[in-house]
């Protein structure tokens, strides 16, 4: 059967035929006619389902772009709202430090008129000093005197002799104590007068410009620049904003657009594939005949494979039916195990490699279960997982996986006698190639587990 299978994959199909043989007829029968007229209809329409398949994979590369730019858009908008409480800050900041400087001018201010009340203050001492040394002089000489007068009376003034030199010397100590002190006072008077004068000299600018009002001055104008520049950046950012949203609402609007193309092209591709699968119905040898007996032949041959092991009870219903799809640790794609893992590693290989050089075309031949999982790939899909090479693994290790895109789930839960689909596969890395694919229904113990996969190049 495999061999009459693949010759008749590996050629066209006749220009007519009566009852399975070909005939060459001078003058084309009706069934001639019909048959010919089916088989160019079913190529017409086999080129229609590759270019809407080719439409749809280049809808979903938009879509990803699109979703892709809709996601930037959104933390464009998340990132500009944070620049703007930012902006705020510098605004708030910048008000209070100016309201700082204009509290410490005043308080500058008001210190310069305590100083100048020192420096009256100093000038009192001084003059209070310079009296005490005027006095302390006068005493001095009055001493001076006393004491001449007590020697001149001898014996008897010498009592108050001792008193007046005495009177001298704390005459003398009294001056010399008012003359350090005013000397002091004129120091401080002259450097408390300078600071005054820098206190409170007038902020206008020019030579008589206070240096440390000047400083005040020139920290108010950086913190005028920054209020500026943080206005000039806020009006830019709002205008970002303002255009982010509209790019976002355009995005929305596209992604929108999308989704109905991409309803219009599922339409237009299932009814290419209804076209397909009621020409191949049809009884008429077309290109995809022999590829759907094919993969029928293997569903069946894997459902009889599958009803052994049950009944020689090397797996029970149960676990053959299982869904608890456990992961595998570490894998990228994600990879899982189930309970009848094991058993399909044992009985599909033969099966699916055999169909696998049915023809040159076919890209690979699969058991899948009814959810998309593949227990056993092909063996050349079956390479270990590379750590961190994702489009590799993406490619090359495609067994132990659940394909449940569009296409895995309706061939894994199809039930009729066959399904064609045209579709594209992600080969990783961004490669992509555009294939057909048969499937037929696998039934075991009355119940439906999945269904035969096989995938052929146009």
């Amino acid at each position: 059967m495999w061999d009459s299978l693949r010759r008749r994959a590996g050629k066209a199909a006749p220009d007519a035929s009566v009852g399975g043989a070909e005939v060459g007829f001078r003058e084309p029968t009706l069934q001639g006619n019909t048959t010919k007229v089916v088989r160019e209809l079913s190529s017409g329409v086999s080129k229609l389902g590759r270019d809407a398949a080719e439409v749809r994979g280049l809808l979903e590369d938009t879509q990803k772009v699109v979703t892709s730019q809709a996601q930037a858009m959104q933390a464009l908008g998340s990132e500009l709202e944070q620049v703007r409480h930012a902006q705020d800050g510098i605004n708030q900041s910048t008000n209070q430090t100016r309201e700082a400087v204009e509290r410490a001018r005043t308080a500058l201010s008001g210190v310069g008129d305590e100083v100048g009340g020192i420096v009256s203050t100093l000038r009192q001492v001084s003059d209070a000093a310079s009296e005490i040394t005027k006095i302390a002089l006068q005493t001095r000489l009055v001493a001076f005197n006393a004491s001449v007068e007590a020697k001149r009376a001898g014996e008897a003034g010498r009592g108050f002799g001792v008193v007046a030199d005495a009177v001298k010397d704390l005459a003398a100590q009294v001056e010399a104590s008012s003359k350090a002190i005013m000397g002091t006072v004129g120091t401080l008077d002259s450097r408390i007068e300078t600071f005054s004068r820098e206190l409170r000299a007038d902020g206008s600018g020019g030579a008589g410009q206070s240096k440390i009002l000047q400083a005040f001055a020139d920290v108010e104008v950086d913190v005028d620049l920054i209020a500026k520049s943080a206005q000039e950046s806020q009006a830019t950012t709002q205008q970002l904003a303002e255009r982010s949203g509209e790019l976002g609402v355009e995005i929305q609007q596209a992604m929108r657009k999308l989704e109905s193309a991409f309803a219009c092209s599922d339409r237009f591709l299932r009814l290419s594939e209804q076209m397909i699968e009621q020409i191949a119905s049809s009884g008429v040898e077309v290109e995809d005949s022999p590829y759907i007996q094919a993969v029928q032949a293997a569903a069946a041959e894997i459902a009889g494979l599958l009803e052994r092991a049950v009944k020689e009870k090397r797996i029970d219903v149960s676990s053959l039916f299982d869904e608890h799809y456990q992961p595998i640790a570490g894998t990228d794609p994600q990879q899982f195990t189930t309970r009848f893992t094991q058993i399909a590693d044992q009985l599909f290989p033969e099966v699916q490699e055999r169909v696998l050089k049915f023809s040159d075309k076919v890209v690979f031949c699969i058991a899948v279960d009814r959810n998309g999982y593949v227990a056993a790939h092909n063996k050349r899909y079956c390479q270990p997982q590379r750590a961190g090479d994702v489009a590799w693994n993406t490619a090359n290790s495609r067994y132990r996986r659940i394909f449940n895109d569009r296409t895995g789930l309706a061939s894994a839960r199809n039930q009729r006698p066959f399904l064609l689909q045209t579709y594209r596969r992600d080969m990783g890395g961004g490669n992509f190639v555009l294939l057909k694919e048969a499937s037929a229904p696998v039934t075991v113990a009355g119940r439906h587990w999945g269904g035969v996969r096989l995938a052929f190049g146009f």
